[in-house]
């Protein structure tokens, strides 16, 4: 037992917690154990059709699982098989089996229940032979351990689908820019880490014609860092209406989050890009700089001065300018885009400068490339990205530069 709840339930996994219970059982107290589970909304009190359960592990002697059942009978509510029988009764279930060949075996099966809620069961066999009290008490303390793994391992999933859906939820629909502006966004959550992150982007419409690009990380991950995220948006929504520039409303901004200790730092650029002078104005709050891909599809960092994150209290935000035309396109990003573990940032920002795209590309077709090129789908945090682009208007040149 002491061995049991260390080598079963080692992940989050469900699929991977089956197999360790069925590999121990096999190692220990049978020559062939399956573990079938009931699909998640099929975890309540009622009775189930044998459809709703799927076989997730199994081994030992897989063919021993092609065991024959007299007393199975199909034409009963529950399909008669040993599994659901023992879900049914809520307790183990032995039974009599005859394997390919003729010969005998003893069958045992155990339902995965936990806090009052079934799971699935465990199916375990031994050729020529049946299972002791002893045994039979053993496989049970097994199966409800398992379940407890199992029932953990659902909670943790439903939390993080929550934090999953309340943050796609948030980017799905960023505000509009001006018809003035091309835009395309991407948000990619980690394959590999266990929680979702806390980045977002957004768009807030001006006057005049211009538009505010917002990019923007809160440090940590998880439900809190999304609900946190959240809080953010809507902080800034309400500075930028005043129309202040960017690095204004990151210092009101700093200011009205510093007060609530229970807030999360969090990084920011804003870009205000006023397509009629063809100028973009950038702050950063601790951000990396974001990117300029020229028509040829040539990578160039924009040199923004870097202010403490937001949340701080310490303001200190700097504003820089500088000309945009028509056929250049703004990259802004987080930090999951470029960042390698143990990798120097600069490192990680000039393999981005290094990227060169197929001349002429459109806006989305840049943010699929330089997802491509950077292993975007891949990386170790989440990925949010941002690229923009003045409309060309037929009739009219580029804008002039303007002196800054």
């Amino acid at each position: 037992m002491e061995e049991a709840v260390e080598r079963i339930g080692t992940t989050l996994d469900e699929q991977t917690t089956c197999a360790e219970l069925s590999r121990f059982l096999c190692r220990h107290l049978c020559d062939a154990a399956a573990v079938d589970l009931l699909d998640e909304e099929g975890t309540g009190v009622r009775s189930h059709s044998p459809a709703a359960l799927r076989r997730v592990a199994t081994a030992g002697l897989v063919t021993v699982l092609e065991a024959r059942f007299p007393d199975e009978d199909p034409g009963r509510p529950d399909g008669g098989s040993l599994s659901m029988r023992a879900l049914a009764e809520g307790h183990p279930v032995t039974a009599a089996a005859t394997l390919p060949g003729g010969r005998s075996a003893g069958a045992l099966s155990v339902p995965l229940r936990a806090d009052g809620r079934r799971y699935g069961a465990l199916l375990a066999l031994r050729a020529g032979g049946s299972f002791t009290a002893d045994e039979t008490d053993t496989v049970h303390f097994l199966a409800r351990l398992t379940a407890g793994r199992l029932a953990h391992a659902r909670r943790y999933a439903a939390v993080q689908r929550t934090a999953m859906d309340l943050q796609r939820a948030l980017l799905a629909e960023p505000g509009k820019p001006h018809p003035n502006l091309e835009l395309a966004t991407r948000y990619l959550p980690s394959g590999s880490s266990a929680l979702v992150g806390g980045d977002w982007f957004e768009t807030v419409r001006l006057h005049y014609g211009r538009t505010l690009l917002v990019m923007g990380d809160v440090m940590g991950h998880g439900l809190d860092a999304a609900v946190d995220m959240n809080a953010y948006r809507s902080h800034l929504r309400y500075v930028a209406s005043t129309d202040l520039p960017p690095h204004r409303v990151l210092r009101q901004l700093d200011t009205a989050v510093a007060g609530d200790e229970a807030r999360r730092p969090a990084t920011c650029l804003l870009a205000r890009v006023d397509p009629a002078r063809g100028i973009a104005a950038f702050a950063s709050a601790g951000h990396l700089p974001p990117a300029v891909f020229s028509r040829e599809g040539v990578a160039g960092l924009v040199q923004v001065p870097v202010g403490p994150p937001l949340g701080t209290g310490a303001g200190g935000y700097e504003l820089v300018t500088r000309t945009l035309t028509s056929e250049e396109t703004l990259l802004m990003f987080t930090d999951g885009l470029v960042e390698r573990r143990g990798e120097d940032i600069d490192v990680s920002l000039s393999r981005l400068a290094r990227v060169r795209l197929p001349a002429g590309v459109g806006v989305t077709q840049v943010l699929d490339e330089v997802l491509l090129r950077l292993d975007g789908l891949h990386a170790e945090d989440d990925v949010a990205v941002l690229a923009a682009r003045l409309r060309h208007h037929p009739g009219t040149g580029p804008a002039a530069p303007v002196a800054v």
